[in-house]
């Protein structure tokens, strides 16, 4: 008598995968912010300034330039290059790291680059840090050129100490390069990041008490001119002006500038996105 074979139960199942069908599912990236992820992608960013020396020479020499250009332009009066000068040493530092950042970053993204490299384990705190590393070692050299070209040469005379002008050009060097990296992903070409110029940074320099005291504007633009952080650039290079010791004015505005890059920077971070999913 033919006995029937067990049936057999039903066959257990691949567990499924989370990702799509037959991919894997991504890496988790990264949170914490890195030093070792940090300074390798400060590095790349350095070595491909290093092949583009046209845009070294610019963020290093064009602030130089403006400079003795201002001084000769006041030549037969030297007061009033020393009362703008020392304004001027921050604010042109700011404007054409700005300007360089906003166009580099945009450039690294329509080549790909930044799509590439937000497909490794790499946080954007680590990309946005890493190059606000590789673009503030640039602004060091800016500011300590300018700052010494400045004092030494073209006689920006001034009571307090030329090293606190330099600290406060360096700030606002970084400052200018957070605002351009901030400002790169809102950009989809480099003629429309040139474009956030006008928008991002002549409101400042016409508020920021360089042409005119604050207090002598109407109400309402000296209010809005309390919340931008150029005001406080050049506040802080007035106090160096006028006062030999650093003052309480100096450190909070100097504090303020600082704070205001951080800040730019974090929100630089935030907005950093893949283009692809």
């Amino acid at each position: 008598m033919s006995s029937t074979a067990p049936t057999s139960s039903t066959a257990p199942t691949a567990p499924s995968s989370p990702g799509v069908s037959g991919q894997a599912a991504p890496a988790p990236r990264p949170s914490a912010l890195n030093v070792s992820r940090t300074t390798a992608t400060a590095a790349r960013a350095l070595r491909q300034l290093r092949h583009d020396p046209r845009t070294i020479a610019l963020m290093i020499l064009v602030p130089c330039v403006m400079l003795v250009l201002l001084r000769y332009v006041f030549d037969g009066s030297p007061r009033t290059f020393d009362s703008i000068g020392a304004s001027l040493l921050g604010i042109f530092p700011l404007i054409t790291m700005f300007l360089v950042t906003s166009i580099a970053t945009l450039r690294e993204r329509t080549s790909g680059t930044l799509e590439r490299l937000l497909a490794m384990p790499l946080g954007k705190g680590d990309l946005i840090a890493g190059y606000a590393l590789a673009f503030g070692a640039i602004a060091i050299i800016q500011s300590a050129l300018a700052t010494g070209l400045a004092v030494w040469l073209l006689g920006l005379d001034v009571t307090g100490s030329p090293w606190l002008l330099l600290l406060v050009a360096l700030l606002d060097a970084l400052l200018g390069t957070a605002l351009g990296l901030f400002v790169s992903a809102f950009a989809a070409s480099e003629f429309q990041a040139v474009q956030f110029m006008p928008a991002v940074i002549f409101p400042q320099l016409l508020l920021c008490g360089l042409f005119t005291p604050r207090s002598d504007m109407h109400p309402v633009l000296e209010a809005v001119s309390d919340v931008l952080p150029m005001s406080y650039a050049v506040d802080a290079m007035n106090e160096v002006l006028h006062h030999t010791d650093m003052t309480a004015t100096f450190v909070r505005d100097a504090l303020i500038v600082g704070g205001s890059a951080l800040l730019v920077l974090g929100l630089g971070a935030a907005t950093l996105r893949r283009r692809t999913p």
